[in-house]
């Protein structure tokens, strides 16, 4: 009998070390590149101070009020010397080389939270992987009013990590639907859950111009209004309501670039052209080729009537409307669109044949890559890059332009090829307007497919890309096109949680994908989006997340 009672004992212990063994990690996402796990936990007790050494007060205040908003703990900033219990933000320049700016280390034991990193964004960035140890109510916006089982506790941890890509992006599109202030902020929070970094916004197009030119008012005045929009479940019939006027002012966006730049996210500001600019030309008819009276586009698709690079007073239009641009973002890159552009009108047009002959072109393509060089030319002198979709090949890349690879990646493929930095956004794998799903229900969409699945398993550095050239994939970006997202919601239900698929292709390092690891730490994941309200898509009870 007792030997019986130390064999039983000897197995009890075994599983007990079996069960420790394989106890699931921490469900970060992104993953991590590097993390150990180890025994107990950090509480955050009514006693926790937040550190601050020199140079990261302001992060130190963001993870702050992060904290504060849903514990209701005091958790007082205090600067010198760290004490026990606390949870503690170093700046340590001499991490940049092994980690860059936006790299960070977090060490959690029982007695101490330690966050360093080179810079700012990294030390945010180790705030947000702090808070997703956390249990997932810690991401309430409001106080959380009912104890947790457990309380505030965060498992002990290890980690060193630094994402493998600067660019990584999603592109909204308020020109089709216009999206309010309020919820670009509340996007821009929830891409920094999953560190992502740049919002290219989508401003102009055919059915509306949605920023605030000073210099040139009836952008706004007329073209940010349309008469109708397609139906809902019958794109091609109008709906007989008026949609605007609607846009953003200066004021409004000097107050989102802030609020995006406090948690490190980038917005990139996208002006079409020379297509999608009927919005302009009906407000200013003299930019086109044939001028005459125009509307605002009612129906999705591409208009013939473009900007005409053969008048003079065209070109000085949008050095105006991109001067007043870059004084409102900040940002390295400004977008110039240059996709879809029909050049038929240039053909027949008397100014553009003379232009061309005059510069010694020989097609209406190279005509294209002219107008980008004085474009570019201009940015330069504003301290800034052009960037465009993949069409800005055709004639020919200017110098100093970077490429959105949208029809697949061989444009990417060519441009980072000839030593132009490249984005990668293809449709095969980042078009978050088509289908996430063939189940019936699904809301109505542009058309294509792609699941969960086929978003992680894209890879943004092409195998046929030279490795000597592969520095030249900035990184990758998802696009929210919203002909058919009419609302703040459906912007949710599409992007969610393909984002985080994306924000784990971009930030991750690659050997390490694993879509069975993601699809279970994504179901802990899922909790810390019902937290922030975010209207994600389900999936029916039982049929996994791959969204086939």
């Amino acid at each position: 009998m007792k030997q019986r009672r130390c064999i039983v004992l000897l197995l009890l212990l075994c599983m007990t070390a079996l069960t420790n063994s394989w106890a699931a990690p921490p469900a970060l996402v992104p993953a991590p590149a590097k993390m150990t796990v180890a025994e107990g936990t950090f509480r955050l007790t009514r006693e926790t101070l937040i550190c601050a050494g020199t140079g990261a007060e302001a992060e130190a205040r963001t993870l702050g009020v992060a904290l504060r908003t849903p514990t209701g703990l005091p958790l007082p900033l205090k600067a010198g010397e760290p004490k026990a219990g606390a949870i503690v933000l170093q700046l340590d320049r001499s991490l940049e080389p092994q980690l860059g700016a936006e790299g960070y280390r977090l060490s959690v034991t029982p007695a101490r939270v330690t966050i360093c990193a080179a810079a700012g964004a990294g030390l945010f960035y180790g705030g947000v992987t702090f808070r997703q140890l956390l249990p997932p109510q810690v991401f309430a916006t409001k106080r959380v009013a009912r104890a947790l089982d457990g309380g505030w506790a965060a498992p002990c941890v290890e980690i060193e990590d630094k994402p493998r890509f600067a660019w990584r992006g999603l592109l909204l599109d308020p020109a089709r639907h216009f999206m309010p202030p309020e919820f670009v902020k509340k996007l821009v929070d929830v891409m920094a859950l999953h560190k992502l970094n740049t919002l290219q916004l989508h401003l102009t197009d055919d059915q509306g111009w949605r920023i605030e030119i000073k210099k040139h008012p009836l952008l706004t005045k007329l073209g940010s209004v349309r008469k109708e929009s397609p139906m809902h479940g019958d794109r091609k019939r109008g709906d007989g309501k008026r949609y605007g006027p609607f846009f953003y002012t200066q004021r409004q966006i000097r107050d989102l670039v802030a609020y995006a730049q406090a948690r490190h996210v980038t917005l990139v500001p996208e002006i079409e052209m020379p297509g999608h600019f009927l919005a302009a030309l009906v407000a200013y008819p003299h930019l086109s080729c044939r001028g005459g009276q125009f509307e605002v586009r009612t129906r999705w698709g591409i208009e013939p009537d473009i900007l005409c690079p053969g008048n003079d007073a065209a070109l000085a239009f949008v050095k105006d409307v991109l001067g007043e641009v870059c004084d409102l973002f900040p940002s390295r890159f400004i977008h110039i669109g240059g996709d879809e552009a029909p050049r038929d009108r240039w053909k027949s047009c008397p100014k553009c044949q003379a232009r061309l002959r005059a510069e010694g072109l020989t097609s209406e393509a190279q005509l294209q890559t002219w107008l980008n060089r004085r474009v570019e030319e201009f940015l330069a002198s504003k301290g800034r890059r052009l960037l465009g979709w993949d069409e800005i090949l055709e004639g020919g890349l200017t110098p100093g332009a970077a490429v959105m690879s949208w029809r697949g990646i061989k444009g990417g493929i060519a441009a980072a090829s000839a030593g132009h930095d490249v984005v990668m956004a293809p449709t095969t794998h980042c078009y978050f307007d088509y289908a996430q799903s063939k189940a019936p229900g699904e809301p109505e969409c542009i058309g294509g497919f792609i699941p969960l699945s086929r978003v992680y398993e894209f890879e943004p550095v092409p195998a046929e890309l030279p490795e000597s050239k592969s520095r030249h994939i900035l990184g990758a970006q998802g696009t929210l096109w919203s002909e058919y997202m009419w609302t703040p919601r459906d912007v949710e239900y599409f992007a969610f949680p393909r984002a985080a698929a994306l924000a784990e292709v971009v930030w991750s390092p690659a050997e390490q994908k694993d879509f069975a690891g993601f699809e279970r730490r994504l179901q802990n994941h899922l909790l810390r989006l019902d937290q922030l309200g975010v209207n994600y898509r389900k999936e029916p009870a039982g049929a996994g997340t791959s969204g086939r």
